[in-house]
């Protein structure tokens, strides 16, 4: 039998001794619950929760050529990116298709580029075929640094009870480091896919078990919970927040995963960059990202093809029992042509039995 590694993040041994479960999602160890599903959603959309995601990639790069690399290589705009800044841009591919999107931060001295834990080294192979003259390092950093996410409506509130009131100071899309109660990191803050803040805490192992300790004593009147990722699938699927490798991957370009909002169309050239104008100048988009309801609560497994009346309609890329919805949901690349809310499509299972499906725009609502 052929044996495969399996990657450890530093808090999953922490997180399992807090009641945690683990689970192993390309290769990972992740934390796959600690409450019940439906308290770790709840507060997703109406409290707050606070994630693992130390098994994303972190990518730590060095060298005085490195925005201005980026900035040549990746679709948005980084080369003038301030100090204590954030921002995000996509590695295409020559074709304009996606090897990841990555969030860029910048340290002045350093910069670190997260991406996707699944495509992390083929994120390092393919800057470093790119890298000639340019004074630019790539390394793994994943050993160094454990990151935490704070997401919910919630979260803007939560976050003062370990940064204060300081913390509406920062300007959205950028950090600041916190020495406090014993513990120092790194606050970033972002937007989610609500409009709502998302905060991001990055710190080295000791600090970051430091402040999951913290913030689970003082949690005090919040709808506050420990999220896996089973709570956190069925929310990203729900908001149509597309991940590698499911939805972004070499199979498609940034149009089609509706991520245009990271594009610099007016910045000049980039890998990938002639394939992607030349389909957004001349509206040749063939396919979109988009929700859609399956009417069978059994049906499992993607990638799966998607039908029209027996013509090649897209693929289910990833799919979910919602329980905020009570329905069998899921993201799929559909061609142009069945886009339309409501259209009707077919799923055919790899062994063949087909299950009805209808197209919905994203996100899913209630």
């Amino acid at each position: 039998m052929q044996s495969f590694d399996v990657k450890t993040p530093p808090l999953v041994d922490y997180l399992e001794s807090l009641g945690g479960n683990v689970s192993v999602v390309e290769g990972i160890k992740v934390i796959n619950n600690f409450d019940t599903l439906e308290s770790e959603i709840n507060s997703l959309y109406d409290g707050v929760g606070l994630r693992d995601i130390s098994h994303y990639g972190i990518i730590e790069l060095k060298g005085k050529d490195t925005l201005d690399f980026l900035h040549r290589i990746g679709t948005n705009a980084v080369k003038d990116l301030p100090k204590e800044n954030i921002t995000q841009t996509i590695l295409t591919n020559e074709k304009g298709r996606i090897i990841d999107k990555g969030i860029l931060v910048n340290f002045e001295d350093y910069q670190l580029l997260i991406v996707s834990g699944a495509q992390k080294m083929k994120v390092i192979s393919w800057l470093n075929k790119y890298i000639i003259s340019d004074d630019v390092k790539p390394a793994d950093a994943n050993e160094k640094y454990s990151l935490l996410e704070l997401l919910g409506p919630q979260a803007d509130s939560f976050v003062t009870l370990i940064c204060g009131n300081t913390v509406n100071n920062i300007e959205t899309n950028s950090f600041k480091i916190y020495s406090t109660e014993g513990m120092i990191f790194f606050l970033l803050k972002m937007i989610d896919k609500n409009g709502n803040n998302q905060f991001w805490l990055l710190a080295d192992q000791i600090n970051a078990k430091k402040i999951i300790t913290y913030l689970v004593d003082i949690k005090g009147p919040f709808n506050f919970n420990l999220i896996g990722e089973e709570a956190y699938n069925s929310y990203r699927i729900e908001q149509g927040i597309p991940v590698a490798p499911n939805e972004l991957n070499d199979l498609y370009n940034p149009l089609e995963a509706r991520i245009n909002n990271l594009i610099d169309f007016n910045k000049g050239c980039y890998i990938g960059q002639e394939a992607i104008s030349r389909l957004d100048t001349y509206d040749k988009v063939q396919k979109y990202l988009i929700g859609v309801v399956l009417s069978n609560t059994e049906t499992q497994g993607t990638p799966v093809d998607l039908l029209f009346e027996n013509n090649d309609a897209g693929v289910l890329t990833s799919i979910v029992y919602s329980l905020k919805l009570k329905k069998q949901i899921g993201l799929a690349y559909v061609r142009r042509a069945y886009c339309e809310e409501g259209k009707k499509l077919t799923v055919r299972n790899e062994n063949g039995d087909r299950v009805d499906a209808s197209v919905v725009n994203l996100p899913f609502k209630k």
